[in-house]
């Protein structure tokens, strides 16, 4: 799967493996490929967006998305999915409780999104199909990826992804925003924060010593840093 990702402004983290940074916010979507399927991780924060990833998915594969797990419920990570039509989505168990137009819509808003714009997404806000409790296993033809639930922490319902390794690339854990490296991590009203360290330790034991660790937002970055990470949000939240 030797693809020019660069060409479409990606980055290339492994055999046919790979993430965008999106402007504005700086949230990461991330494609993984199999032999039939082919899985995005967070769909961005409108719909133009969606349809971009949609159409840049395309151009890359040949193929549609046929598959979107969506890391935790916030604007930026989930108001593009309604542009990708019969994909199957997958959320932590409960985020369609959270995931209301009316929030997204403020949400959105009070970030910089044009009222139009938000409306648009937040009127075909897309929940998911599929509810991850523990672990689910999804099969795209030729590789296996993992779904876990690892939450609570950046909000009560954060999901990633391990790509096991592959084609001589290594395990990659996309992480949401468990996970920062372009600023401090960032706790909403909606975060655990006593439970945050904990979902880390989690991610850790997915992805090992020897995993790229893919942010929610900001540059790849390796196990001593989500380590370094979790020991900060710790002090910070006054927990072990």
């Amino acid at each position: 799967m030797d693809i020019s990702w660069e060409e479409f402004g990606w980055e290339r983290l492994g055999d046919g493996v790979g993430r965008r940074r999106l402007p504005g916010w700086d949230a990461t979507a991330a494609l993984v490929a199999g032999e039939d399927a082919l899985l995005l991780y967070d769909t961005g924060a409108t719909l133009r967006e969606g349809a971009e990833l949609r159409a840049q998915a395309q151009a890359l594969f040949g193929r549609r998305v046929t598959h979107i797990a969506l890391s935790h419920p916030h604007f930026d990570h989930v108001l593009g999915t309604a542009a990708f039509s019969g994909a199957q989505v997958y959320g932590a168990v409960g985020i369609e409780r959270v995931m209301t137009s009316e929030q997204m819509r403020y949400d959105s808003v009070a970030q910089g999104v044009p009222e139009r714009d938000a409306a648009e997404a937040a009127d075909l806000l897309v929940l998911p199909h599929h509810a991850v409790s523990g672990e689910w296993t999804l099969d795209l033809g030729g590789r296996q990826v993992l779904l876990a639930n690892v939450g609570p922490g950046h909000s009560g319902h954060d999901l990633v992804v391990l790509v096991p390794a592959s084609g001589g690339s290594p395990e990659i854990v996309l992480c949401g925003d468990l996970v920062e490296e372009s600023g401090e991590p960032q706790a909403g009203p909606d975060a655990v924060t006593p439970r945050w360290p904990a979902a880390l330790d989690r991610v850790l034991s997915l992805g090992g010593p020897a995993a790229l660790y893919v942010p929610g937002h900001g540059a790849v970055v390796d196990a001593s840093f989500v380590r370094a990470q979790r020991d900060q949000l710790a002090v910070r939240f006054g927990v072990s």
